[in-house]
């Protein structure tokens, strides 16, 4: 069976892209082994996206916030997808990725932006993950050994397109 490499992108690298990489960590069921990193790394995860992770029952070990300059080393991991999460970090100039990975823009609500009481920081954080989750259940519904590559571009784009 083969393992698909999955990268999420962001700018901070502290909330969203930590979000889906360990959710997709977890609900991949060893077919998909996730990264995650940002332009301009913020040194720190968020912790409501560590709480909201924990409470969810998703191991969060080894958690933390990365530069991309990190998976563009020659002994990095090739991935098969790669995903920006953020609006920011899908226009900005990325590393040059070897092996042609399959690009798509997931963007999301920064929960990290979030202002208000912690309960509301709190539902913003479940509003991303809520939907990062339901894009990923997605990703994993797809029969990708069976598809032509434009294909499972075209359906990647389409995943990201939903709200």
């Amino acid at each position: 069976m083969k393992v698909y490499n999955v990268l999420f992108l962001c700018t901070g690298n502290s909330a969203r892209s930590i979000l889906a990489e360990s959710y997709l960590n977890s609900a991949g069921r060893g077919r998909f082994r996730a990264f995650s990193a940002g332009s301009h790394p913020s040194g720190k995860v968020n912790p409501f996206a560590l709480e909201l992770l924990a409470g969810h029952g998703i191991d969060t070990v080894g958690a933390r916030s990365k530069s991309w300059d990190d998976f563009a080393k020659p002994d990095s991991p090739r991935f098969d997808f790669i995903f920006t999460v953020c609006d920011n970090a899908a226009g900005e100039a990325c590393p040059v990725w070897p092996g042609k990975p399959v690009t798509a823009h997931w963007g999301v609500e920064d929960p990290a932006a979030a202002t208000g009481t912690d309960e509301e920081k709190r539902r913003a954080f479940v509003q991303a993950f809520d939907e990062l989750s339901a894009r990923i259940k997605l990703l994993l519904a797809l029969p990708l050994d069976k598809l032509q590559p434009d294909v499972v571009k075209r359906k990647l784009a389409d995943i990201g397109r939903r709200r």
